[in-house]
């Protein structure tokens, strides 16, 4: 028997890896899809295959988010489907060499699809889910959000800003009935390390998470409450005691004198 709807989820990047995983496992939860990568034959497959698997409605858009007219035409989407109840901003491109070795249109290709794209997607999503009063966007930033050393720093610049972009939405918007979770997946078994230059294959396995049991920890920390998941985290009272620091660190900011230190 079809599971009742819970509403369309929009997901990016989402013909290959982490992307695909989350369009099997919510449409076996029962939602219906829109599917978004570059790919037409890949998004074409997977569509079929979970519509035959699943019964849902599953729509396939072919964009590249960081053409500018591809990208107004995913905004219109989410402006406009008022079936749209869920967002997945996933699409991302990846680096692993350090900035000499990085070509700066590179770094500003990433920046436009990590940074723009996915800013301007949840910013497309949000008025509608707030005139709803429910809505969920999950924002697919990395462990380099807060430890920027471990690989390309423009990269991990990028997903401080998804982390913090996160971190900001939640706080506006969790009294109107939307919900915001950043996911920051560590090394995950899927194209982006060959697409980055460092074929998984060439980590220490013991620290690569297959996508599928990524997604699935991510949709668990969903369903937990979470505004941050961090799936490779096993003590994740770490997190929150990191938090917290946070939080009282940022209330010790302002003062009208600078510190003795300094003078």
């Amino acid at each position: 028997m079809a599971l009742s709807s819970k509403g369309t989820a929009l997901i990016t990047g989402a013909s290959s890896g982490i992307g695909a995983v989350y369009a099997d496992r919510l449409a076996r939860q029962g939602y219906d899809l829109i599917l978004v990568a570059r790919s037409r034959g890949r998004l074409n497959a997977l569509a079929n295959h979970l519509s035959d698997q699943t019964g849902r409605t599953v729509e396939v858009v072919v964009a590249d988010l960081t053409n500018k007219a591809d990208s107004l035409r995913v905004e219109q989407i989410l402006r406009n489907d008022a079936s749209i109840t869920l967002l997945v901003n996933n699409a991302g491109v990846g680096g692993v060499m350090p900035l000499l070795a990085s070509p700066v249109d590179d770094m500003e290709a990433m920046v436009s699809l990590n940074v723009t794209a996915l800013m301007r997607l949840a910013y497309a999503a949000v008025p509608g889910f707030v005139a709803r009063g429910a809505g969920t966007v999950i924002n697919i930033a990395s462990i380099v959000a807060i430890a920027p050393e471990i690989l390309n720093g423009v990269y991990g610049g990028t997903k401080s800003f998804v982390l913090a972009l996160s971190q900001s939405m939640q706080h506006e918007l969790a009294d109107k009935g939307i919900r915001v979770q950043a996911v920051l997946p560590g090394a995950t078994a899927t194209d982006f390390w060959s697409e980055a230059g460092n074929p998984v294959e060439n980590l220490p396995q013991e620290i690569v998470m297959s996508a599928e049991d990524m997604v699935d920890a991510a949709l668990a920390g969903l369903a937990a409450g979470e505004t941050v998941t961090i799936p490779g985290l096993h003590d994740g009272g770490q997190w929150d005691r990191h938090e917290a620091q946070r939080k009282t660190l940022s209330g010790l900011f302002g003062n009208s004198v600078a510190a003795p230190r300094y003078r």
